[in-house]
């Protein structure tokens, strides 16, 4: 039987290989806060244009403590693991009609039609339109902002005979009929205030004219905020969004919500709950929906870079299903998110799919800089860790004739201060032992040589066991 090396990745060696980071984990971006995520499909890719946190700035006379935005980036998947960053779309300090720096740029939109993308963005209190002929830009920011048009979180429904429909939120949801150009208002004032007694007007967009009717959520005891997103499945419009649960009279952290009509102005009832209120305890919980290639996902936000302050968010997703009826299943956040990993890229086990009941735990690689990433440590007998959806390829029987080679070792990033030694399975815990690997004792990340003595193909789960009493430390797999 032929043999396979096998490589342990020690920190000191990691230069000797390139291998690639894969992002099909959560979050999704790991070099900056990314928050508020609208997703869009252009041009057989997702789109992902997302808020922007950042620390306070010395001296920029933000408010402290709170959140701080002040420009927007746009990325870009075909594969929903490697995520591009396109760059800025615009900065506060490019906005001509905004006199001031709020550092308030909140969650953003983007759809096209006449040949154009339109990129809208709330910034003072009022909602911005950027162009493009591009789903990536360059952008050019109009003039003016949407005549008529306040709030924050702006969010655009293209019905099915091309009519669009531009939706706000701050404190309580509301809706307007955009004309053809896309850029203006084509709802007269509303006749009445529709506005429900359990949303009532928010402070975003004070003191300017909006010619959007309100809309009535029917749940008592809670507060709209903010963040709608809409979008029409099978004839049946469905109005997503966060609330916050009021706690003796204190607004609680925020859970995904949704209502359905008929008409995209409502009645709208209140059907259930899609997330429940994060377990990181993180404040707010915006998102979008989005089908891609015949799946939905479910886009959104949670704390996991910053765990001790919640204004600085990271973006994730998670698949999202619907029963026949229409009614959403109620997502349940994971770490390992969505998407194939190739097995020759850097496979974040740390965003485990299962782990065993007891001795596992994650952390931060360095807590002073949490863009790096986390580390998990099997500790002790009978722990283990699994990461589903691992691609190995297809396997070549003449692969070095015609210069395609099988895959032929494995590199794992590991530590031990007591030595040790991990197995690789497939599929589950006792399947098909790909190779045992022996880990030096020490501090530092090591490399350790193995042999593998058969080669996958195919898609497969990744589990990785520990069966002694002491402790291993691991980052990450790839397989070259």
């Amino acid at each position: 039987m032929k043999h396979y090396k096998l490589f342990l990745l020690a920190l000191s060696f990691a230069g000797l290989f390139f291998v690639r980071d894969a992002r099909a984990t959560n979050p999704i971006i790991m070099d900056q806060f990314t928050a508020d995520p609208t997703a869009r499909v252009f041009e057989g890719k997702i789109y992902l244009y997302p808020s922007h946190d950042i620390p306070v700035p010395p001296g920029s006379g933000a408010r402290q403590n709170w959140f701080c935005m002040e420009d927007y980036h746009v990325f870009s998947s075909e594969n929903l693991t490697d995520w591009e960053d396109h760059g800025v779309i615009c900065n506060q300090t490019n906005v001509p009609w905004l006199n001031r720096k709020g550092y308030d740029m909140w969650a953003p939109d983007c759809v096209f039609k006449n040949g154009t993308y339109h990129f809208y963005f709330p910034v003072g209190g009022r909602i911005g339109v950027a162009t493009s002929d591009k789903p990536y830009g360059p952008w050019k920011i109009l003039d003016q902002p949407v005549a008529g048009a306040s709030g924050i979180d702006p969010c655009v429904l293209q019905d099915d005979d091309g009519t669009s429909y531009l939706f706000t939120g701050g404190g309580g949801i509301s809706v307007a009929k955009l004309k053809d150009n896309m850029i203006e208002l084509d709802t007269p004032p509303p006749a009445t205030n529709t506005v429900a007694t359990n949303n009532p007007p928010g402070r975003f967009g004070r003191g300017f004219r909006s010619n959007m009717q309100r809309i009535n959520l029917p749940n008592p005891g809670r507060t709209t905020i903010e963040g709608p997103f809409a979008f029409k499945r099978n004839g049946t419009y469905y109005l997503t969004y966060p609330h916050a649960v009021s706690v003796n009279g204190q607004q609680g952290t925020e859970e995904l919500e949704y209502a359905i009509s008929t008409n995209v102005f409502g009645p709208y009832k209140w059907m259930g709950v899609i997330t429940d209120t994060n377990k990181s305890g993180c404040w707010t919980e915006h998102h979008s929906i989005v089908q891609y290639k015949g799946q939905w996902y479910l886009f959104y936000h949670d704390k996991q870079l910053s765990p001790n302050f919640d204004k600085n968010r990271s973006v994730r997703v998670d698949y999202l299903h619907f029963n026949d009826d229409g009614t959403i299943q109620k997502v349940i956040p994971t770490l390992r998110g969505v998407g194939v990993v190739d097995a020759k890229s850097k496979i974040q086990i740390d965003r485990y799919s299962d782990i065993s009941t007891n001795g596992v735990t994650d952390s931060f690689l360095n807590p002073t800089n949490t863009f790096e990433g986390w580390k998990i440590s099997l500790n002790g007998k009978n722990t283990w860790v699994q990461f589903n959806d691992v691609d190995f390829g297809k396997r070549s029987l003449f692969g070095r004739l015609f210069g395609r080679k099988n895959l032929e070792s494995v590199n794992i990033k590991s530590t031990s201060s007591t030595g040790g030694s991990v197995e690789i399975h497939l599929d589950k815990v006792d399947g098909p032992l790909l190779a045992k690997v022996e880990i030096g004792k020490g501090s530092e990340w090591q490399v350790v040589n193995s042999k593998l003595a058969n080669v996958p193909a195919g898609i497969h789960n990744l589990v990785v066991t520990h069966n002694q009493a002491n402790d291993v430390d691991l980052d990450w797999v790839s397989f070259e």
